[in-house]
């Protein structure tokens, strides 16, 4: 039996407000994480090119331990055993979205301060000489002249990492995030329920047909 598109379910399940709800909160997620993923990986990609090899050997464990480890172990961890460990978080102020909000963060900031560093890489090093020629200090050649440059370069990759994290947010679901897939469950089990009664009526009616 083949499945007719029903047109009123869709709309329906699309101008819901628990789907929209869920969309924006989704949504929201998203643009909070990647705004202080794009903050950390910055400060993780300067101190990859520190002098101080402590600091390179900080950035480079975080960075593996981020990527190497699957984002929904992360969650769970932030989500169920950081209050555990630390009282504090066990608060009723430290809530779901919070949690996916803080594991997100953490694990986007991993991959953007690769995307970030190999931006501030691409920047000709005849460029920083030029600032040095001109007097400029390290802070004022970085934001005048590397970072401007780098910004073309950083964000292509970017865009993709924000439609990733979009898809991401589906995992809070785990911890009791009402985002875009806890909103859709239910209108995909009404449907699916509507669909196993019209099975059982076509196998009804096939059956009958067979006896006749």
């Amino acid at each position: 039996m083949v499945a007719s598109f029903d047109t009123h379910v869709f709309w329906e399940a699309l101008s819901s407000g628990p789907y929209w709800k869920g969309a924006l909160l989704a949504l929201g997620l998203t643009v909070a994480s990647i705004s202080v993923a794009i903050v950390i990986g910055f400060l993780l990609a300067l101190g990859r090119s520190s002098r101080l090899r402590a600091v390179r050997g900080f950035v480079f464990f975080y960075n593996w331990l981020f990527r190497a480890t699957p984002t929904l172990l992360q969650l769970l961890f932030i989500w169920d055993a950081l209050p555990q460990l630390w009282p504090v978080f066990a608060g009723s102020w430290f809530t779901p979205f919070l949690a996916a909000f803080v594991a997100l963060s953490l694990n986007e900031a991993a991959y953007m301060s690769e995307i970030i560093r190999a931006g501030l890489l691409s920047v000709d090093p005849g460029q920083e000489l030029a600032g040095r020629a001109l007097g400029m200090s390290r802070r004022q050649i970085l934001r005048r002249v590397i970072v401007p440059q780098s910004i073309r370069i950083i964000i292509p990759p970017t865009g993709n990492e924000f439609i990733t994290l979009l898809k991401l947010t589906s995992l809070a679901s785990v911890i009791s995030v009402h985002e875009l897939l806890t909103a859709g469950n239910p209108i995909v089990d009404r449907v699916a329920a509507r669909f196993g009664r019209e099975v059982l009526a076509a196998d009804g009616g096939v059956d009958r047909r067979r006896q006749g």
